[in-house]
């Protein structure tokens, strides 16, 4: 006989899985007609394996829950459903990063953008003025694009720019010009790109890439797919330094995910 914490988890697992068949079936939308389709909180809009795996986990939840419903495990529920209060509590780091409930009945026509008109939806106006960042395109999309506050190479730019002296004012008439360096005079300092390292990833930046890389190849991602998926998740450096830390930690990455 299910308890009344199991037949709470199961209705909140059916709200679960009909959810993600709706994310399944708004995968086909482009951005404008997603962001219209049902008034989203702030998120990251979800790939298409995130929501298959999602799919897939459910499924397995539901099917130990009911098994251990027959079984008359009256803890087994309940237990979850405290892992659920504290993940949502403490747990939760990147808020952005989940597949938001969607409903059948708050669903909405998708209204695109005509063609040659820059104008958004009410929804994805709404989004763009608080923020809310979709999820690039895989594989070189056209949509991959990162915000420039994040990019290390802009702040790169902006520090150098900033430590670049401005121009001198021009030298008054009657002034003596500068004397060239005499042959015995060492020659004046080149920039040899010495501080360069300063940019690099800091140590805790490297070992989030890290975790991300071996648990993308626990769930079955390939090699070459990892720099493109780190790079397109929040608070992750740009691709060309996520590959460099997937190259020089690649024995450290297959060690955690238990393919050495």
């Amino acid at each position: 006989m299910p308890t009344t914490a199991d037949q709470r988890l199961l209705e909140l697992l059916g709200k679960w899985l009909a959810s993600l068949e709706l994310h399944a079936g708004y995968c086909s939308l482009d951005e404008a007609a997603y962001a219209s389709i049902q008034a989203w909180p702030k998120h990251q809009r979800p790939s298409r394996w995130i929501i298959d795996l999602a799919h897939q986990k459910a499924l397995a939840l539901k099917a130990q829950v009911e098994e251990r419903a027959r079984q008359g495990d009256a803890q087994f529920s309940e237990s979850l459903e405290l892992m659920i209060f504290l993940a949502n509590l403490v747990g939760v780091e990147h808020i952005e990063r989940f597949i938001p409930l969607a409903e059948p009945a708050r669903e909405r026509a998708a209204t695109p953008v005509p063609a040659g008109s820059t104008a958004l939806p009410p929804a994805a106006s709404d989004a763009a003025s608080t923020g809310t960042r979709e999820m690039p395109q895989f594989a070189g999309g056209q949509g991959h694009t990162r915000s420039p506050s994040a990019s290390p190479t802009v702040v790169r730019t902006e520090r150098q720019a900033a430590a670049t002296p401005a121009r001198s004012a021009p030298a008054p008439s009657g002034a003596q010009p500068p004397k060239a360096p005499s042959a015995g005079s060492a020659p004046p300092a080149q920039n040899t790109g010495a501080g360069r390292d300063r940019f690099a990833p800091s140590d805790e930046v490297r070992e989030q890439v890290i975790a991300d890389a071996a648990r993308l190849v626990q769930w079955g991602r390939k090699w070459y797919e990892l720099a493109e998926l780190i790079s397109s998740m929040a608070d992750r450096p740009q691709l060309t330094d996520v590959r460099r830390i997937l190259k020089d930690n690649k024995s450290i990455i297959d060690e955690r995910a238990g393919r050495n």
